[in-house]
């Protein structure tokens, strides 16, 4: 299956730019520069829209204005309009139980405890459809979960955040012309942290 829409999933204010929990909507951004596709508030999506040509096929990205728990309703917005199959809906989002610098590309699979995954496999009615997640870390010990989750990187992980955004892209893009499957065996092992 190859993408049609890429979601990035964080939350809409700014106060939660380039916060951990945000990584998702740092991808889909990414992808809009490399491929030259603007944003719009688009109102019966609920989120930013973009829309654009890649690898020969329209290709959409959304970044959800729902908030993180209820970003399955701007989804399945998106998906009832163009009518299409949850298969082709290719998420991304942040990952606390991979260190930072590795991704994993999945086909299907469960939501993991992360509330944003709840709200689309509940919208879409099922959990095959695919999905990267980016490895954001564990806290240190020092902050909770949600401090964690909802705190900027720090300077010294910034270099990584950078290399993974770029892998991630790299990734995406594969997948647009390679289909998923193929796209995890090369992906899923690579590791930019040092």
């Amino acid at each position: 299956m190859i993408p049609k829409l890429i979601v990035g999933l964080g939350n809409p204010e700014p106060k939660y730019d380039q916060t951990r929990h945000n990584i998702g909507f740092a991808v889909v951004d990414a992808l809009a520069i490399a491929w030259q596709c603007s944003w719009y508030d688009h109102k019966r999506f609920q989120g930013w829209f973009g829309e654009g040509l890649m690898a020969g096929q329209k290709t959409c990205l959304l970044k959800p204005r729902t908030y993180m728990n209820r970003s399955g309703q701007a989804v399945r917005a998106v998906v009832d309009w163009y009518k299409l199959e949850p298969q082709s809906v290719l998420v991304v989002y942040d990952d606390m139980d991979l260190p930072l610098g590795r991704l994993r590309l999945r086909q299907t699979g469960s939501a993991g405890g992360h509330n944003g995954m709840k709200s689309l496999i509940s919208h879409l009615g099922t959990q095959d459809f695919p999905r990267l997640r980016l490895g954001i870390g564990k806290s240190d010990g020092t902050k909770d979960t949600i401090a964690h989750v909802l705190g900027k990187f720090t300077p010294s992980e910034l270099p990584i955040v950078e290399k993974s955004l770029d892998l991630a892209t790299e990734a995406i893009a594969h997948s647009l012309h390679h289909g998923i499957a193929k796209t995890m065996s090369l992906f899923n092992n690579r590791n930019v942290a040092p």
